[in-house]
């Protein structure tokens, strides 16, 4: 049950609302709670979590809608579940951790997970030297979170197997670790022995061209345009999507924010708070 019912009572007499407010209510709040039935099958208000409601704040700006105009429908969601949380009848507000976009600003384009699954599940890449090279490249960018140039600027020395993270350097050289899996650990060791087979005298970045020579930035884009552009119709399928989608999956799995920045790389929590 979503209780709409009793909060439009609560509006019409108890905060005696105007028309035009409970006009506009409605209609947002159908939208909303439509939306939450017929993409994601909930039943329940207590099912709905800060995700869902970021995930239709993307569906509204992707379809053209101003920031002014969605700000306007979250703050009908709020009203929404602060009267379901004041009269116990939700146990969990979704609203504490969504943050209203800013004034002008766009959220991040980012490619869902299911799509992503799709990639690194269902995508054929070739059992060569660059197949091998795009799968982890792909696999490090969505792991890690790290910039087109950060990954280019990647040398052998930066991979420390013991301890199964990455040295990453970044904006103004400033350094930070990004942990890697188990499976990212096997699929680096894979890798970098099919490296020192094809050009065992190369330099020594991480990651070659089929010539031997260290990848460019512009490599690094070609590889994920082309990869993302087989499961993906995202606006943009870029590594900084990539990077997008990395941080957004990250928040809608929980993580706090001060995690999220320091994994990223930001100098201040504004830059994360997007996500």
């Amino acid at each position: 049950m979503f209780h709409d019912d009793l909060f439009f009572q609560y509006l019409t007499h108890e905060r005696r609302a105007s028309e035009h407010t409970l006009v506009a209510y409605k209609r947002d709040l159908a939208l909303f709670l439509t939306f939450i039935t017929e993409k994601y099958s909930l039943t329940s208000v207590n099912e709905v979590r800060h995700p869902h409601v970021r995930a239709w704040m993307v569906k509204l700006l992707h379809e053209g809608n101003a920031t002014r105009s969605v700000n306007r429908r979250l703050s009908c969601l709020k009203s929404y579940f602060r009267f379901l949380n004041r009269h116990k009848l939700l146990e969990q507000d979704p609203m504490i951790k969504v943050v209203a976009p800013k004034m002008g600003k766009r959220l991040p384009i980012f490619v869902p997970e299911t799509e992503l699954r799709t990639l690194f599940t269902e995508t054929d890449f070739p059992d060569t030297y660059a197949g091998k090279r795009d799968r982890l490249l792909l696999e490090l960018l969505y792991a890690t979170g790290m910039r087109r140039s950060e990954l280019a600027g990647l040398v052998l020395a930066d991979v420390d197997f013991e301890r199964s993270v990455l040295l990453i350097r970044g904006k103004g050289n400033k350094t930070r670790i990004a942990p890697m899996g188990p499976w990212l650990v096997d699929m680096l060791r894979t890798y970098l022995v099919l490296r020192h087979e094809t050009h065992p005298n190369a330099a020594p970045w991480l990651f070659l061209s089929v010539k031997g020579e260290a990848m460019r930035g512009e490599g690094v884009y070609y590889i994920v345009h082309k990869y993302l552009s087989m499961v993906s119709t995202a606006e943009q399928r870029s590594p900084h999507v990539l990077r997008h989608s990395f941080a957004t999956h990250l928040s809608n799995g929980g993580a706090e924010l001060n995690a999220v920045k320091e994994l990223m790389g930001h100098s201040s929590l504004a830059a994360t708070q997007v996500y």
